[in-house]
């Protein structure tokens, strides 16, 4: 088969520009979280490449957990709603390693205004509607995290506490099922800070007492920044643990 010229100015390599081709369908939403994409061979005939530059691009984007290879049943879109996928940006452990039961105490749902700072991170204008959320992440019933959470209003029209309290889980599973926003990526930033305030209160610490801040920005298709979020937590026995590769 002779493959399809899609050189730009930016001359990507064939592979790259068949895993845009491929992203640009899901966020057209051709399709959706947990849905079966063709196969390699379908891929290949509508995009007039070979067969192994398809295989190429899903293995970049599978790399990136945004498909997700099931050995005898196909390609799927990754979903937050998989068991090992529902927690995935979630690092906090237990030192000893055992498993944990986590749950989600909501604290409050308000709708505001974005500052200018905000504004810049999630990509809006100053004064765009914001939705704002509060809660407190329990591991094995003790507080833990106080989760400060910034999302913008129209793309999650409807969000509500009540929906918040109901759901009681994953807030990227919820974001996906009943928004269609899949979260693809993070950026993270780590930072030691003392305890204060209504914080201090929540977690049932003394004012300047150690927490690790972790400040996310999370990321849809097309990278674009759809959830600010502050976790403010205790680790005396937990520890922040990540693989790097």
């Amino acid at each position: 088969m002779k493959e399809k010229n899609y050189s730009s100015p930016s001359y990507k390599p064939l592979y790259e520009q068949i895993k845009v081709l491929l992203t640009q369908s899901l966020i057209g939403g051709e399709w959706g979280p947990g849905d079966m994409i063709p196969s390699e061979i379908e891929l290949a005939s509508r995009y007039k490449v070979s067969q192994g530059t398809v295989r190429k691009a899903i293995d970049a984007l599978a790399t990136e957990h945004i498909l997700l290879r099931r050995q005898g049943k196909g390609t799927f879109v990754a979903t937050h709603s998989a068991e090992g996928m529902k927690l995935r940006f979630l690092r906090l452990t237990s030192i000893d390693g055992q498993k944990e039961f986590l749950k989600n105490e909501f604290i409050s749902c308000t709708k505001g205004k974005a500052d200018v700072r905000m504004g810049q991170i999630l990509d809006l204008k100053a004064g765009a509607s914001i939705i704002e959320i509060k809660r407190l992440l329990t591991f094995s019933g003790r507080p833990l995290i106080y989760d400060h959470i910034v999302v913008p209003a129209s793309p999650f029209k409807g969000l509500s506490g009540n929906r918040v309290e109901e759901k009681n889980g994953s807030m990227y599973s919820m974001y996906e099922s009943e928004f269609g926003i899949r979260m693809i990526r993070a950026e993270e930033r780590l930072k030691a800070v003392g305890a204060s305030g209504d914080v201090a209160v929540a977690l049932g610490l003394k004012n300047g007492e150690p927490l690790l801040s972790i400040e996310r920005v999370s990321f849809t298709y097309g990278d674009k920044p759809m959830e600010w979020r502050l976790g403010l937590c205790i680790t005396d026995n937990h520890h922040y643990m990540n693989e790097l590769e």
